[in-house]
């Protein structure tokens, strides 16, 4: 695994840990439509991590 990539999975997670937070505080303003749209975009953020790094992980193994 680069170190490009692996900083790219590592911003994406700080990324969606971040949004995961300011989801949490629209909510505890009830913001509610807020709050869910800051975790659906947290979600999207993780899953793009998890692809990113299964995808390093596999061409890792085949070289």
């Amino acid at each position: 695994m680069t170190f490009s990539n692996q900083a790219r999975i590592v911003e994406l997670h700080k990324q969606a840990a971040h949004a995961h937070m300011t989801a949490a505080a629209s909510h505890d303003k009830s913001d509610h439509l807020t709050a869910h749209e800051l975790s659906q975009k947290a979600h999207e953020l993780s899953m793009e991590a998890l692809r990113l790094a299964k995808e390093q992980a596999k061409q890792a193994r085949e070289s």
